[in-house]
């Protein structure tokens, strides 16, 4: 791994309602669950609850559940409502959590007793490029301004995010550990879900923001903030250079799956890898991903559970090189 470049091949975004969907997600196909427990240890309007909302707007009219609950327990990237998840769903075969790379990191920054290691991975969903923007009235006009702002004092740039360790945290990090800051100097603010940031960005409590790109989509095109990059291998939006192509060395991403509670059968097991395969091989769930811009990064069994393990150690490995582990 590049010293300043960290591949994480996998993300996601915040879905709102999915109005797009018409015959192809009515196709019927073998109810998984008659009443899903969704767990999102998150506050709403964030990435995991968006993957969570996606999932039953594809799902329900799909036959493949009668219905999803949802409970939403944010806070410290998952680190909060992660040890709830275990505790009461533990054993139950009809429930799902929503979580990925940020719970990875914070987890690991906040040093938690109960981490992604405590649950199931059934599969891994999504990936997502991460967003670096401002508001729209901000005198930063593009990255070059953000960038000579970083460098002449880190910590006169907030900068609001997700939780702290979290994808957003260790992307502002690589960004100030490459025009010669210490990490440390950062001044972040983090906020249990997108709303809060979102609010807090257009507000002007901090100075920009950084989160999946489809979490402020919206608003980029309404044009009430103005993306300065993504931090992908390649643009989402063409108006919207990346790190890389603009001459900065990171790549990052933000991969999001579903898993299950631990002291669940193996029959339960199987039922989640069947359901997660057929959610995933739905044409309305890939017109979903297209829309949303998400990319297609699912994997399953033994493969998601070695990709988990190389990400930990990964993640850890780049949180210790810019100080924030």
């Amino acid at each position: 791994m590049s010293r300043h470049l960290i591949r994480r091949r996998h993300m996601l975004a915040g879905a709102a309602a999915l109005p797009f969907l018409g015959a192809s997600a009515r196709a019927q196909g073998t109810q998984r669950y008659a009443a899903l427990s969704m767990f999102i240890p998150a506050a709403p309007g964030g990435g995991w609850d968006g993957l969570g909302r996606a999932i039953e707007q594809v799902a329900r009219p799909a036959g493949l559940v009668g219905s999803i609950q949802f409970e939403n327990v944010g806070g410290a990237g998952g680190a909060v409502g992660l040890p709830r998840f275990v505790a009461q769903r533990r054993g139950r075969p009809e429930a799902l959590m929503v979580a990925g790379a940020v719970m990875v990191g914070a987890t690991l920054t906040n040093k938690s007793p109960v981490t992604i290691k405590d649950v199931l991975p059934v599969a891994r969903l999504t990936d997502e490029s991460s967003a670096i923007v401002v508001p729209a009235n901000s005198p930063i006009q593009d990255l070059k301004g953000f960038m000579d702002a970083l460098k002449a004092g880190p910590g006169a740039v907030a900068v609001g995010g997700g939780s702290a360790g979290g994808i957003d945290h260790i992307l502002l990090g690589l960004l100030i550990k490459s025009v010669g800051r210490n990490a440390r100097e950062a001044s972040y603010v983090a906020f249990a879900g997108g709303g809060p940031a979102q609010a807090a960005i257009l507000g002007g409590q901090v100075k920009a923001g950084i989160s999946g790109y489809s979490e402020f989509a919206e608003q980029i095109k309404s044009g009430r903030m103005r993306a300065l990059a993504t931090s992908g291998e390649k643009r989402i939006d063409p108006a919207v250079p990346t790190l890389k192509e603009s001459g900065i060395d990171i790549v990052v991403g933000n991969w999001r799956g579903l898993f299950a509670p631990p002291g669940v059968s193996a029959e339960a097991r199987a039922n989640h890898a069947r359901f997660a395969a057929e959610l995933h091989a739905l044409p309305a769930w890939k017109e979903l991903l297209e829309t949303r811009g998400w990319e297609d990064a699912f994997m399953e069994g033994t493969a998601f559970e070695e990709f988990l393990r190389r990400d930990s150690d990964a993640t850890l490995a780049v949180l210790k090189d810019i100080g924030l582990a």
